[in-house]
C-alpha cells in the first residue's frame, strides 16, 4: 500500500534529480508542463497533486518516445470515461492499484493497454505499522549515497548529486469534463506484496522502479509493450526505512519534521546518528527550494518525541537543533 509520500524538492532540482540520457545517449533533463502548479510537500496525500514522469510522445505525438517530461498530476486515477461533471463523486478509491488485478479492472487495463505508464517521483512514502496500542509510522526510501553534499544550488548547471527520488511505477489517465473545462491528469501507483524486509510494517508496497534502466523501459511505450513492461512489477529489496513520529499521521502537518528519524521507545531529546545527519543535510538543501513559510506560521504543537518549535525559527534551525548532537535512531536497510 501507499497513501502518504513526501516530495520536497523545488521544481528545478527536481527536473536535475531526474536527469537521464535519451535514445542517443544525450544527457537530458526533463521539461516541466505546467511546473507553475507544483508545490512541494512534506506530506502528500490522495487527492494532492504530485510530480510525475512521462513519455514526452503522450503530448507531441511526433516526438522520440525516449524522451521525458515532467507534469504536476491529481494522485487517485479518474477513468477518462468517468461520465460525472465532478470526480469527487466516485465511488472507489483508485490512489493505488493492485498489480495482480489491474488487468481487470476497467479503471486500470484500458489506460495501461494503451500505454499511460508513468513513474510517481517522490522522496520516500510513509506506512504505518500496527502494533499494540496504535500504529507506528515509518518513512521508507531508497538507500543514500554518503557522499552527497548537504547543500545543492537551485540553479546549478552540475549534475545532480543529491537525495536519490524513489521512482513508484504508475498508470495515467486524462479526463475531460463532459459539460467542457480543463482536462484533468490523474493517476494512481501500482502496489505489490511488500519484500521481505519490510513486511513487518505492512503487506504491501509500491512497484519500485530501481534504477534509470527500469524507469527507461517503464515508459517508453512505443518501444517496450505492456506485457514486456508488466515484468519490471515487483517488490524490491533495496529500501531503507526508519520510523518517524506520529505527527505525520495528520495530512495538515507538512513541515520536515514529519520525517525526521526517531527511535522507538526513547526519550523526548532526539539525537543525530550518521544516518540522521545526512538525512538532515538533504533537508536543508531541499528545504530552500520548497515553499517558504511565515516563520510566525509554524504549528504550535507536542508530541512524544518533538518539543514545541520556536516561533522564531526556520524548518531547517529547528531541525539543526534537534539533531545537533551524537548518536541515535539510525535509518536500517533490513529488519533487525
Amino acid at each position: 500500500m501507499c497513501g502518504r509520500t513526501a516530495c520536497s524538492l523545488g521544481a528545478a532540482n527536481l527536473r536535475r534529480a531526474c536527469a537521464y540520457r535519451d535514445r542517443r545517449g544525450r544527457q537530458r533533463r526533463p521539461e516541466w508542463l505546467r511546473e507553475e502548479r507544483y508545490r512541494p510537500s512534506y506530506n502528500k496525500g490522495p487527492q494532492s497533486c504530485g510530480p510525475v514522469l512521462l513519455s514526452r510522445k503522450h503530448v507531441q505525438q511526433d516526438a522520440d518516445s525516449s524522451e521525458r517530461v515532467l507534469m504536476d498530476m491529481r494522485w487517485g486515477l479518474v477513468p477518462s470515461w468517468f461520465k460525472e461533471d465532478d470526480p469527487s463523486k466516485m465511488q472507489f478509491k483508485t490512489s493505488n492499484c493492485r498489480s495482480d488485478t489491474m488487468l481487470s479492472k476497467s479503471s486500470y487495463k484500458g489506460p495501461l493497454l494503451k500505454g499511460k505508464r508513468c513513474v510517481v517521483l517522490a522522496d520516500g512514502f510513509y506506512e504505518w505499522q500496527q502494533r499494540d496500542g496504535g500504529k507506528q509510522p515509518y518513512f521508507l526510501y531508497f538507500p543514500q549515497s554518503k557522499n552527497h553534499p548537504a547543500e545543492e544550488e537551485e540553479d546549478s548547471s552540475e549534475e545532480w548529486r543529491g537525495w536519490r527520488l524513489l521512482t513508484m511505477a504508475g498508470i495515467f489517465d486524462c479526463w475531460e469534463p463532459p459539460s467542457g473545462g480543463e482536462p484533468l491528469y490523474t493517476y494512481t501507483i501500482i502496489t505489490v506484496d511488500a519484500s521481505k524486509d519490510v513486511s513487518f510494517i505492512h503487506h504491501r508496497m509500491p512497484a519500485i522502479l530501481d534504477g534509470d534502466e527500469a524507469v527507461e523501459k517503464w515508459l517508453d511505450f512505443a518501444e517496450v509493450p505492456t506485457q514486456e513492461a508488466m515484468k519490471l512489477i515487483r517488490p524490491t529489496e533495496n529500501i531503507a526505512f526508519h520510523p518517524v513520529s506520529t505527527f505525520v499521521n495528520s495530512v495538515r502537518n507538512d513541515t520536515p519534521e514529519c520525517l525526521v528519524p526517531i527511535e522507538l521507545g526513547a526519550p523526548k531529546e532526539l539525537k543525530a546518528s550518521a544516518s540522521s545527519k545526512a538525512m538532515l543535510g538533504w533537508l536543508k538543501s531541499s528545504h530552500e527550494g520548497s515553499p517558504q513559510k511565515k516563520e510566525d506560521a509554524l504549528p504550535r504543537w507536542k508530541s512524544q518525541f518533538i518539543h514545541s518549535p520556536s516561533p522564531k525559527k526556520s524548518s531547517a534551525g529547528i531541525l539543526r537543533e534537534w539533531l545537533g548532537q551524537e548518536g541515535g535512531p539510525a535509518a536500517k536497510k533490513h529488519k533487525v
